[in-house]
């Protein structure tokens, strides 16, 4: 890596707001030394931009001998990263690559079929006549031979190991506050009627301890390669048999992934099991006589994935570039993801958003708790009808944390009188949804959930957002309670801290952008109160400035704004622009048409989706 071309590798014409200086510090980090720079960058600093700067600086083809690491990757766990990296003009030498499923086959009787369920891969000793201009090929091939190859963190990790994409000089990971996280959930192993082909002709045993598991694991990669094996011998599969294969084979990995890393002595990772019921219908013995108590699906979880980071991320490059906004804790991200903090420098980049464009403002009504729901959320209800009064004539975003208090917030504002300005989604048409909204020039209000990161609000897209409640995890997940036993408190409130960092900056997008944010659950107070030490300086100078504000009577009149007529839609039915309304006389059938239509997509622009083919 040559650090000193960072200022010839921005691909910018001029700098915006503190790039200059931050191409600056990362410059003289890397020139200390450091093998890994953290770059704390907030909303607005143009990180892809930095992001190309520095894996502009590998080393290069003409200068490195054989043996050497040259190039770059970049990769983002957030597909719709991607997405914009991919329609940035300014990054157009950043040579995208994504997983099979995503490009389709050029061949005449198959355009409708993905790559990954092509000929190619159905049929034994198939010769694609094509092949040379296969999409998915063609992609793979430019990006393997170019400089700067970008792909998801997914994509990254699932090609460790393969001899097309081998270790380069440098690694750009951008959004990378999660990537413990999303190692976790990548190292996740669920055993189930949705992820093992032939589950219904398993009897699966009781697991009561990880060695039961272990040999369990065992156990089920034999009868894996056996099945394998059958679906192999034949000369032709169907795309069900290619699904069938495939997954197999992921599942193979994983498993011996899972028992190898639990019987190294060495290996720092911690694994937890989770079992659920069995249900009614499966408590006969299997084929191989087992007589054991039977049990129902498991979850294989590891904690602290430093060993499979190792592997996936760390092995991969020489030099490394972390890119986020919300990295609060530097000594305690390096130990998540098993990096040494003394190895490692820490840029912060300053925010250019005027304080002052960005309010955050406390209109609590009480705790959100499960036990305080039911109190506390028709209170919420009448204050985000008071929003909508103050905000007549513009949009707004409700983070409502889940599909529950979602739909609660939905019926109540629609017993209100209030549903016309309402928009919700389920999870399967979560997208098609977004982008009516978008698209509307109405003053709509989108009750969302998990939006909090990845959306680009900017301008009159967004003027201000409610969240509902603190987005802390879910004590009854195993790894959260096995954290929180031995003591990892800081760590609990800090998730949480991050993630409403991300949320603030959805509805604020430049300097000269402004967007209010109110916090209507009285336990972000005191979670801003128990993670002070970890904010970043300029989300603190939000929370010193935050007020209580006056708000308009309870006037559910005067919450339906300039721009809600009758004509805006009728009855709860979708208008043209796939716009989703709640009334009080039609909410069930408003749902039922909601759940019949609604599209699902893999390449959403504001959930992280995971593309694992190779």
């Amino acid at each position: 890596m040559n650090p000193e071309r960072i200022f010839e590798e921005f691909p910018a014409p001029s700098y915006r707001g503190t790039q200059e200086q931050a191409l600056r510090d990362i410059q003289d980090a890397f020139a200390a030394g450091n093998d890994v720079v953290l770059v704390r960058a907030p909303t607005g600093s143009g990180k892809s931009l930095l992001a190309r700067a520095v894996a502009g600086c590998a080393r290069k083809i003409d200068d490195a001998d054989p043996s050497d690491a040259t190039g770059a990757y970049y990769t983002t766990p957030q597909v719709s990263q991607l997405d914009d990296v991919a329609a940035d003009d300014l990054l157009a030498d950043l040579n995208v690559i994504r997983g099979k499923s995503n490009y389709s086959c050029i061949l005449p009787d198959e355009r409708d079929t993905p790559v990954n369920q092509a000929p190619c891969v159905r049929e034994r000793g198939y010769d694609c006549s094509v092949k040379h201009r296969c999409p998915y090929f063609s992609d793979r091939a430019i990006a393997s031979n170019r400089n700067i190859a970008a792909m998801t963190l997914a994509y990254f990790m699932q090609t460790a190991g393969s001899e097309v994409f081998r270790k380069r000089d440098v690694v750009v990971v951008d959004e990378a506050h999660g990537l413990a996280e999303w190692a976790e959930m990548y190292a996740t192993i669920q055993l189930g009627p949705r992820t093992v082909p032939f589950w219904d002709d398993l009897r699966v045993p009781e697991i009561d301890d990880l060695d039961r598991a272990v040999r369990y694991a065992e156990n089920l990669q034999q009868k894996c390669t056996r099945r394998k094996d059958e679906v192999l011998a034949q000369d032709s599969l169907t795309t069900a048999e290619v699904r069938e294969r495939d997954r197999l084979q992921e599942l193979i990995g994983e498993l011996d992934w899972f028992v190898s890393d639990y019987r190294d002595p060495q290996s720092p990772t911690t694994w937890l099991v989770d079992q659920s019921e069995l249900s009614g219908a499966r408590t006969s013995g299997d084929a191989d006589g087992n007589d054991d108590p039977a049990g129902g699906p498991l979850t294989i979880k590891p904690m602290n994935p430093e060993k499979y980071l190792q592997h996936t991320v760390w092995d991969r490059g020489n030099k490394f570039a972390l890119l986020s906004a919300t990295i609060l804790n530097k000594e305690a991200f390096c130990r998540q993801v098993g990096l040494t903090p003394e190895n490692v420098a820490l840029v912060d980049v300053e925010h250019t958003f005027p304080v002052e464009n960005r309010p955050l403002y406390d209109v609590s009504q009480g705790k959100m708790t499960y036990e305080q729901r039911d109190e506390t959320t028709p209170k919420i209800a009448r204050t985000i009808v008071r929003l909508m009064a103050r905000h007549p004539d513009e949009k707004g975003l409700v983070h409502a944390h889940s599909y529950d208090i979602q739909e609660r917030l939905a019926d109540l504002l629609a017993d209100f009188g209030v549903g016309d300005r309402i928009r919700t989604h389920d999870r399967d048409g979560r997208d098609a949804a977004l982008d009516g909204w978008k698209a509307s020039d109405d003053p709509d209000v989108f009750l969302s959930v998990k939006m909090e990161e990845a959306l680009d609000l900017k301008g009159d897209l967004c003027r201000w957002q409610v969240l509902c409640k603190a987005p802390f995890l879910n004590t009854g997940d195993s790894r959260v309670a096995h954290r929180l036993e031995e003591g990892q408190w800081a760590w609990y409130y800090r998730t949480a801290l991050r993630t409403v960092i991300q949320a603030c900056g959805r509805v604020v997008r430049a300097p000269d952008d402004h967007g209010a944010t109110y916090l209507a659950d009285s336990s972000l107070l005191d979670l801003f109160e128990r993670a002070r030490t970890d904010m970043p300086d300029w989300f603190e100078a939000q929370v010193v400035r935050m007020e209580r504000p006056e708000l308009p009577e309870f006037q559910p009149s005067a919450a339906l704004g300039g721009g809600a007529s009758s004509t805006r839609g009728s009855g709860g039915a979708d208008d043209a622009d796939g716009r989703e309304r709640r009334t009080r006389t039609d909410r069930s059938r408003t749902r039922s048409r909601s759940r019949r239509s609604g599209r699902s997509s893999n390449s959403s622009p504001v959930a992280d989706v995971w593309d694992t083919d190779g």
